[in-house]
């Protein structure tokens, strides 16, 4: 059997990273092969088996061919006529068009270790404009490896963006698109994915909620970098170091929506962008077939984070209120989240990357001791309905007073 190494693996393997897959293509065989050999089938739309005792993917050297609009649109040709270089050339970049023999030869046949030593993402062949996928995982390409100084080769860009003109990226489904994006607020570096999209003009047609923040001014002595694009990048990127959920990364990425609502007469103010934005982000998690945890912190954080940044003014009763608003008197809540999202907002600013947040700590402490008060003699009494319900707002709010005062 003719194996090789091929895709990922071979390339991290060159940049010195950490190989998570292997995938293996097999030349000269066929699927009854296979299966004789002990493969097991497993693939849908090609042949792909998993090995009997290491349980990695080895597929059949194959071709593709373009037969409809979409990702979908191929007809694939598996057989053992199918070359080795005949399978690479219809992967989408030179740095995934390598493969290494499992003594560790490589074969390059297309040039990607020169780009990858060069740190350009650049397109095996024109057919890469036959998958609107490809725009999306470039996308997410560029937010892995943007540390690692990556640049897109500009022929690759002016391709992508006769893709998006000719409407190839109207095909993408929401399922997919969400993969992508699932993906990318992974990465190191998510703001990369969105940059990407927008230099090769698909962001305003993928992400048109996101794209519309660019070119829209907030004040200045708030927002030094003024662009509000600009600060949901920077609020990503925050939240990326903040921490490693895609939920609060997710959530610091759209929580101002709501200002790509603003009238330009309002510019550079943006009076009730806070709960403007709510049904934007509705409609936009409706579409991309968001997940729930990820739409609930989000709608949390937009609604919220003006009030979080102000917790210092804030009365104990707003404080209480809000608070319980979150969830944040229930055993598993969301508040540390909330917080982290909001921090990266307040980070997110040019001149604001390392200032503290003494808020989240305000906020944290003031939970525990509203979520801590005794609440048996209320149980207990004579109340009912709604009356236990203000009685047990009203112990907690004055529980945030004392600790307010005592701070």
């Amino acid at each position: 059997m003719e194996i090789y190494l091929v895709g990922g693996a071979v390339r991290d393997q060159l940049l010195g990273l950490p190989v998570k897959e292997r995938d293996w293509v097999v030349i000269g065989e066929t699927p009854e092969s296979m299966v004789k050999q002990g493969f097991r089938p497993v693939g849908k739309d090609f042949p792909v088996f998993l090995h009997p005792q290491s349980r990695e993917e080895y597929a059949l050297a194959r071709t593709e061919r373009k037969t409809a609009p979409g990702y979908k649109g191929f007809t694939v040709h598996a057989s053992p006529d199918v070359s080795l270089e005949q399978d690479l050339i219809r992967r989408d970049l030179t740095i995934n068009a390598m493969a290494m023999t499992p003594e560790g030869l490589l074969v390059d046949p297309y040039g990607g270790r020169r780009d990858l030593e060069r740190r350009i993402f650049r397109h095996i062949s024109p057919a890469f404009a036959e998958d609107p996928v490809r725009i999306l995982r470039i996308a997410r390409f560029a937010a892995r490896y943007a540390d690692l100084g990556f640049t897109l080769a500009e022929e690759t860009r002016v391709l992508m963006q006769s893709m998006v003109t000719a409407g190839e990226v109207d095909h993408l489904v929401p399922e997919r698109v969400w993969a992508e994006l699932f993906k990318a607020l992974n990465e190191k570096s998510p703001s990369a994915f969105f940059y990407t999209l927008k230099d090769c003009a698909a962001l305003d047609k993928i992400f048109p909620e996101i794209s519309c923040l660019f070119g829209v001014p907030q004040p200045e002595k708030h927002h030094p970098e003024i662009d509000t694009g600009i600060h949901a990048m920077l609020c990503l990127e925050q939240a990326a170091l903040l921490s490693p959920s895609p939920e609060v990364r997710f959530a610091a990425l759209v929580h101002d929506l709501g200002k790509g609502l603003s009238p330009e007469a309002n510019w550079p103010h943006h009076y009730a962008h806070e709960t403007q934005g709510l049904p934007v982000l509705e409609r936009m998690c409706a579409r991309l077939r968001v997940p729930n945890s990820f739409k609930s912190l989000a709608m949390q954080v937009m609604q919220y984070h003006t009030h979080c940044h102000r917790a210092f003014e804030l009365r104990a009763s707003t404080i209480t209120d809000m608070l319980a608003a979150l969830g944040a008197y229930k055993p598993n809540n969301k508040l540390p989240e909330f917080l982290l999202a909001c921090e990266a907002d307040a980070k997110g600013r040019t001149g604001f990357e390392h200032s503290p947040y003494p808020q989240a700590g305000l906020l944290s402490a003031a939970a525990k001791e509203a979520a801590s008060v005794d609440m048996s003699a209320i149980l207990n009494s004579e109340l009912k309905g709604a009356d236990i319900g203000e009685a047990i707002r009203r112990l907690r709010i004055k529980a945030v007073a004392e600790f307010i005062k005592s701070e």
